[in-house]
Parts: C-alpha cells; sequence; structure tokens
C-alpha cells in the first residue's frame, strides 16, 4: 500500500466533492482548502477556508496532507511556491503552466507535434488589428488565462468595431469540425497510463450540456484520440487524470484544449466503468496502482445547469438514471448544480 493517507485538495467545488468521496472508498482522507463556498466541505475530512494569500494557512494546511493536487487550475504562483516547498504537488506545476495559459497551452501542443487551431498572441488592445490580419475572421478572441464555460470569450465575425477583452488574450482562428470529442487519460508516477473510452460532447452557450460513450466515430479515430492523450501525459511527466477535447475534422483531430484535471465530460465513468476517473485520479497521486478503465455501460452524461434541477425528482423516476447532486444553494443561470448518468439498455 501507498504510504499516503491523507490527500490535499485546492479548491472545495463539485470535482473536489466527488473526489473526496472516492478517496475514502479507498480509506483515504482528504483536506480540502477553498477561500470561498466550498461544496466538497460536505464530505471531506477536513476543510481549510482561507484565501491563497495567506501564508499561515496555506503552511498549515500542507502540514497537515502527504500529498497536494487541486480541482482547477487557477491557483496563484505565489501560493503553489510555498505549498510545494513542503509537500509534493501532482500534477505537477509545469502541467498547471502549460494549461493555465491558452497561449502556452497551443505552443506546447505545436511543440509535441500536436495540431490546434491557429492563433496568434494578442497581449494588448493594440495587437489585435494585426493578429486578426493574420488568422482572419470569424475567430474567438479568448483571454489567457481565467476563462472557463464559455467566460473571457468573444466570438468575432466582423474585425470592425471589436470590443477589447481587457486583457492579455489569444486570437484562434475557427476550426471547422463535425464532432469534438475528448479522452479522459490518467498517468502513474511509474509512467502507467490508462484511458477511457472517448466521449462525444455537445455543448450550448460555451457549457458542456452532454458527453455521450460510445462516441459514435470510426475505431481509428478513437485510437487517435487516445495516442494524442498519452503523448500530452508523457510528453509533461503527468501524473493524475487529464482531460483532453479534441476536435473531429477531415483532415484529422485537433486539440482544442487540455484540463490537468478530473474533468466535466468524464463523468459518465461513474456508471461506465468499474473505477471511474475520481478514483482513478486519487490511485495515481497516492502512488497506488491504476485501475480498470474498461467501458461495460453505454452512457449519456447530462449537465444539470441552473433551472434544471427542478427536474431532479422526475429524473429520479426515472429507470436507467443514475443521479449526482453537487450541494449548491442557489440554482443560478449557467451554474452546474449537479449531473445525471443514463446507463444504456
Amino acid at each position: 500500500m501507498s504510504e499516503i493517507r491523507t490527500i490535499g485538495i485546492l479548491g472545495g467545488g463539485q470535482l473536489g466533492r466527488m473526489l473526496s468521496v472516492a478517496a475514502s472508498r479507498l480509506g483515504l482522507r482528504c483536506h480540502v482548502y477553498e477561500p470561498g463556498a466550498a461544496p466538497a466541505g460536505d464530505v471531506a475530512h477536513a476543510l481549510t477556508t482561507a484565501p491563497y494569500e495567506d501564508p499561515a494557512a496555506l503552511r498549515a494546511f500542507a502540514e497537515s496532507v502527504d500529498v497536494i493536487t487541486y480541482e482547477f487550475e487557477n491557483v496563484p504562483t505565489s501560493a503553489l511556491d510555498l505549498l510545494e516547498s513542503i509537500r509534493p504537488i501532482r500534477p505537477n506545476r509545469r502541467a498547471l503552466a502549460v494549461s493555465q495559459d491558452r497561449l502556452s497551452e497551443k505552443t506546447f501542443l505545436n511543440q509535441i507535434g500536436l495540431a490546434t487551431a491557429p492563433f496568434a498572441d494578442v497581449p494588448a488592445q493594440t495587437d489585435l488589428a494585426g493578429a486578426l490580419a493574420r488568422i482572419g475572421a470569424p475567430a474567438i478572441l479568448k483571454t489567457r488565462r481565467l476563462g472557463y464555460d464559455g467566460k473571457g470569450q468573444l466570438r468575432i465575425e466582423d474585425p470592425a468595431g471589436v470590443e477589447w477583452t481587457g486583457a492579455p488574450s489569444v486570437l484562434e482562428g475557427f476550426v471547422e469540425f463535425s464532432a469534438e470529442i475528448s479522452v479522459i487519460i490518467a498517468r502513474g508516477a511509474d509512467g502507467q497510463v490508462a484511458a477511457y473510452d472517448p466521449g462525444l460532447n455537445v455543448h450550448r452557450g460555451g457549457i458542456l450540456r452532454t458527453t455521450t460513450v460510445p462516441c459514435g466515430l470510426p475505431a481509428r479515430v478513437a485510437t487517435d484520440a487516445v495516442l494524442i492523450a498519452a503523448r500530452i501525459a508523457n510528453a509533461l511527466d503527468y501524473v493524475g487524470v487529464m482531460g483532453v477535447e479534441l476536435f473531429v475534422t477531415p483532415q484529422g483531430l485537433v486539440v482544442n484544449e487540455i484540463a490537468p484535471r478530473v474533468h466535466n465530460s468524464g463523468h459518465w465513468t461513474q456508471a461506465g466503468c468499474v473505477v471511474d476517473q475520481f478514483e482513478q485520479h486519487i490511485r495515481a497521486v497516492a502512488g497506488l496502482p491504476l485501475g480498470d478503465g474498461r467501458r461495460h455501460a453505454d452512457v449519456v452524461m447530462e449537465n444539470l445547469i441552473g433551472d434544471d434541477v427542478a427536474r431532479v425528482p422526475e429524473l429520479m423516476a426515472t429507470p436507467g438514471v443514475q443521479m449526482h447532486l453537487y450541494g449548491k444553494g442557489e440554482a443560478r443561470p449557467g451554474r452546474k448544480m449537479g449531473h445525471v448518468n443514463r446507463i444504456g439498455r
């Protein structure tokens, strides 16, 4: 068995909550660090509520755990510097640095031979016209940092009269694609890799609505997607679970983005696999053997967003539906309140 007994998790949202539940099944404890509201605090062994700018709280947190992981990417560098001086952080800092910045991410992917959308750096408003001249329109202007679920993004149809995002950004050209898929892949400290079947994703308003497995694409496409995800994980010397989103195009697969953590599009594994993505991540960061990622059922994962929670009683009464609610209070528009996994028959 691993010598790790307590896992520190940076971030107390629904991903931290589900990681804590998975850890408990393996006899491990989780200590969550979250500056704000923390649904994960309902199920974790311990919760620290403090800002990332509090050195004393960070130090006490780090000293109480054996290893540190995270459920979101945007942890301040100063906090990570302090934490890493006390305990190992898995996945590593390089994975965070690459994924925190869209420009760094796309540059890294190109450097290891993977295709991305055409892109240009837009550090300031004065650079936007030149970027549009190179990339063309339509295009999407995205802030380099802190964007998620469609936030920090501006679609540009006509270069005239474009409003500046107000932050260093990257301009991405449009990619003509027939489908978006994602691969959830895990890599252990020993280099062992386990991948889940690619899922077919459907977004609305920049937010993932459903993920379906099997994805319905040719086997060669699924195989190529897994191989791409494995190349990324190996290049980063990664430890943990990673989500890799890809566009399916006539020219082949194009990497959209990577997420160095458990991922919304991997929630289907809770109903479709013996070892889901959350347990797999805990196993990896705790130095335990990876589990079997083979799919044993067809699954459609559907996010419950905002007022979708009003459908919970109906969904609970539906055969073949597995319910996951996140313990959040107010159902605001665009807020992920839970998800359901519909198991195929």
